[in-house]
């Protein structure tokens, strides 16, 4: 990939034309490349390209519908279409359910404490279990996370942490409704980092009412670490929030974090997650990503599909959540030969 001579700073600052003429003029994909495509089961996602699963890879909640931060942009309403299973015992039934209908894996999730972190701790012996007797790929949304329960969830043999990492204390306060500051999730990428856990650090473009703030110094705190890959994702207006009414960011801004990402990031998978603007904008983002170099996208917009289809992309589908990019990646660098 060719690498422009200007800082991300410079960059930062390009208008929304200064920052489209910049994504043509430096032809990110000049000859075909992998691509892949995702659809995860929490959402029914069907084109005449690819019909998802809707067992292969749920999400689950290990709070039901209980979150103690109602953050303004979700207020719990992405926890209602998780399956509730909000004890040990309550989940491994579950697990057990879903593998016999299919499901090849799942992701762990669930409302946040006070202290912004994911109540995992109670069930790190249950997820050895569904590791060890059903054999599920298993990734975990942490929240903020310390060192303990970060080595106890890699001695559980969980293949993935997922970590939504926040730059702006503005935005913590006034969208997260937490006490807390971006030292808490810098210690968590460290956390994570420091046990060894494959993890997958998700940036979230324009959380903050829709505009950008913290979003760079976020990327510059996942840089101190390693991470499996990375994903990004942006604010989008769900019925019934504080924030449905509220506008989204516009598809030029998400492309901006997503080349800062691709700069920053060069050897690592990117990611273009599941969370972000729908409607017309979405086929607009989903193109500038694919421009930009990203390496995978979930719920693709046809026109992205086409966009890949006509750069003469190897394409893929796949019904796994998208942080399966980083062990796909694994996969394929072992079927070349590739150290």
């Amino acid at each position: 990939m060719p690498q422009p001579q200007l800082s991300l700073e410079t960059i930062w600052s390009f208008n929304e034309k200064q920052l489209l003429n910049l994504i043509e003029t430096l032809a990110f994909t000049p000859k075909p490349k992998p691509i892949h495509f995702y659809a995860p089961s929490f959402t029914y996602y069907k084109t005449k390209y690819f019909c998802s699963s809707t067992t292969e890879f749920p999400t689950i909640s290990i709070t039901g519908k209980a979150c103690a931060l109602n953050c303004k942009h979700c207020g719990g309403k992405v926890l209602e279409a998780m399956h509730p299973a909000p004890s040990p015992q309550e989940l491994f039934e579950l697990c057990v359910k879903l593998k016999h209908d299919g499901a090849q894996g799942c992701l762990i999730s669930g409302g946040c404490l006070p202290d912004g972190s994911v109540p995992l701790d109670g069930f790190v012996d249950v997820l050895g279990r569904v590791k060890r007797e059903l054999g599920l790929t298993v990734f975990v949304h942490t929240g903020i996370i310390n060192l303990k329960t970060a080595v106890s969830l890699k001695q559980a043999g969980v293949d993935a942490a997922l970590i939504d990492v926040i730059g702006s204390n503005e935005t913590i306060k006034k969208i997260y409704n937490l006490k807390g500051s971006s030292t808490d999730y810098a210690d968590s990428l460290q956390a994570l980092d420091k046990a060894e856990l494959d993890f997958v650090p998700h940036v979230i473009v324009g959380l903050n009412e829709g505009k950008l703030d913290g979003e760079l110094e976020a990327l510059k705190m996942i840089k101190k670490v390693k991470p499996s890959a990375l994903v990004i994702i942006a604010f989008m207006p769900i019925h019934g929030t504080a924030m449905s009414k509220t506008m989204p960011p516009k598809s030029s801004d998400i492309a901006k974090v997503t080349l800062a990402a691709r700069l920053m990031f060069p050897e690592i998978p990117l990611v273009l997650g599941c969370m972000r603007p729908k409607g017309a904008a979405r086929a607009e983002t989903d193109v500038l990503a694919l421009k930009v170099g990203i390496d995978a996208v979930a719920f693709p917009s046809e026109e992205a599909i086409k966009y890949a289809q006509n750069q003469n992309f190897q394409i893929s589908f796949s019904s796994y959540c998208c942080a399966q990019m980083y062990l796909d990646t694994k996969t394929c660098e072992k079927q070349s030969g590739q150290p």
